[in-house]
């Protein structure tokens, strides 16, 4: 709560090169990016960051084999190398994982022929990751006999990447290293639009939370508001070349299905990728793909069906997954760029429309709007925007520092040294998937020094606070100063990920639960539950 209030005192107390609006992906790396090349960036949002689409993602980095179906080899050579350069640079955070794809008969193509695209694909990976490999249907139910291979015709199992934690984090570590770097950021502060003035942007913003109005004054204006770039050009009153459509995608997370670590592929009956996606104890799986008006949707009770429906049609379950077994819900829309003045229906066939980014730029202005982009391709966007920034005069004083990547490998094996000589992972939690020392550092790297010292003072600090989940103590103390929680829901959804993989009602239940809250917000942390458990569904 200090470190927000500091940063809103500061942002209309000088003019700053950049202001960003929009603290979800494409302007966390935006943010990342300036602030670590040297320029003065201040970065707002109106919600929590990674508050609205970029927390409801597949948590995939992916090259996006489906865009070779429309012959976008241009996109995939492009994002291929982008999720190569995510894993090399996370080595913690993004990680290759096999996908297993099995074929159905009377699909659209034959098995073999999509075997094939797999090799293609990974050429255009340049051969970064594991090979693809054929697979037959002695292979499938010897390896992975939940999947029903009764209309079985062929399968493939080739290589792309996720996160492993939650997309929504992995946007914060963005976000925090730009703090780093000198960044002013703040949550839960809205803009009003914003003014050009003698050769300056006036932005006006409101706090949310008090209803305090600011004025923020910067050389250039970065719109990265998502799916809400059009409407907040409407307020500047920019016009721009691009705008946006929007698809809703939803995915739902049940209790685990196979142990294998694997992400399980098909096609489902409207002919889109589906997957089966791994997340720790539990499973994800989606996703839907439907046009919709509005950047605000909701999970129907189709949505469900659909899903409920595909997954169950294609494995082998003891007994059919069910509403029942449904232990929470992602929904979200995909910003997908167009140009302006084409309409949905002009837009051509929607399942095969891409997620690549648009960046549009009025120079005389100054000011830039980032359209669509995705997880996979942000480090390019993050480059993309501080060159066109650099061109626009703003001086990066650091033009070749590399703002983006986890410490040098030297950091973490003194790291692990370190916690080797405590016995850090002797604290492991006996119900953990992994050990405490890797915990640690991917989740907060350099940072996680801070909690070694702890637990050295006090060993009371690795204990499980928050029973059914892996926090321990000096994490929460950890995140009440460096990672702006302002709601219970910024921890439990965004900054961790128990909201996802425990249900509702046994977080409400949970042992220790009202001891964190008392650690982030201190006489504050009744109200803060309270509001948490009256604002979600019962």
């Amino acid at each position: 709560m200090k470190l927000r209030h500091s940063n809103i005192q500061k942002l209309d107390q000088d003019i700053h090169d950049v202001l960003i609006i929009g603290g979800g992906i494409n302007g966390a790396v935006a943010a990342a990016a300036l602030s670590g090349k040297g320029a003065k960036v201040a970065l707002i949002e109106q919600r929590d960051f990674a508050g609205f689409t970029s927390q409801q993602s597949s948590n995939l980095a992916w090259g996006g084999i489906k865009y070779l179906e429309s012959h976008e080899y241009g996109l995939v050579r492009k994002l291929c190398l982008s999720r190569n350069q995510l894993i090399e640079n996370y080595p913690s955070r993004v990680k290759e994982i096999r996908f297993y794809s099995t074929i159905e008969q009377g699909f659209r193509f034959s098995p073999l022929f999509l075997w094939l695209g797999t090799w293609v694909y990974w050429l255009f990976g340049s051969g970064f990751t594991q090979t693809p490999r054929w697979l037959t249907r002695k292979a499938v139910n010897a390896e992975e006999p939940v999947i029903d291979t009764g209309n079985f015709c062929g399968g493939f199992e080739y290589s792309d990447a996720y996160l492993h934690d939650n997309d929504s984090r992995f946007v914060f570590q963005f976000v925090r290293s730009a703090m780093d770097r000198g960044c002013i950021a703040a949550n839960y502060v809205a803009s009003l639009g914003a003014r050009f003035e003698s050769g300056c942007w006036v932005t006006d913003a409101r706090d949310v939370l008090t209803g305090t109005k600011l004025e923020i004054r910067s050389r250039v204006l970065i719109n990265a508001a998502g799916p809400f770039v059009d409407d907040h050009n409407k307020l500047t009153g920019e016009t721009t070349e691009h705008r946006h459509l929007f698809s809703k995608g939803i995915h739902l997370i049940v209790p685990r299905i196979t142990r294998n670590h694997k992400i399980l592929t098909f096609f489902a009956d409207d002919g889109r990728l589906f997957f089966v996606i791994p997340m720790g104890v539990r499973t994800c799986i989606g996703t839907t793909d439907s046009r919709v008006d509005s950047p605000f949707t909701e999970v129907t009770d189709h949505d469900r069906k659909f899903v409920l429906d595909n997954i169950n049609k294609r494995l082998n379950l003891a007994k059919p997954l069910t509403k029942t077994d449904i232990i929470a819900e992602r929904c979200g829309v995909r910003p997908l760029v167009v140009k302006t003045g084409i309409s949905g229906a002009d837009a051509g066939d929607w399942l095969q429309m891409s997620r690549k980014h648009e960046i549009d730029v009025n120079r005389d202005k100054a000011h830039l709007s980032i359209f669509g982009g995705k997880l996979t391709d942000c480090i390019n966007v993050g480059d993309e925007v501080a060159e066109i920034v650099s061109g626009l005069g703003i001086r990066l004083p650091h033009p070749e520092y590399k703002w983006y990547g986890e410490p040098h490998p030297s950091v973490r094996e003194e790291y692990i040294h370190q916690a080797r000589l405590m016995n850090l992972d002797g604290y492991t939690s006996p119900d953990s998937i992994e050990s405490l020392s890797s915990r640690l550092w991917r989740r907060y790297d350099q940072q996680a020094f801070e909690l070694l010292a702890e637990i050295r003072e006090d060993p009371r600090q690795a204990e499980v606070l928050i029973k059914g989940t892996d926090y321990i103590r000096c994490e929460i103390r950890l995140a009440r100063h460096q990672e702006m929680i302002i709601k219970l829901e910024d921890f439990l959804r965004r900054r961790s990920k128990i909201a996802l993989v425990v249900r509702h009602e046994d977080i409400r239940h949970a042992e220790g639960l009202m001891e964190a809250c008392e650690i982030l917000f201190g006489d504050q942390a009744k109200e803060k539950y309270d509001e948490y458990f009256q604002e979600l569904p019962q």
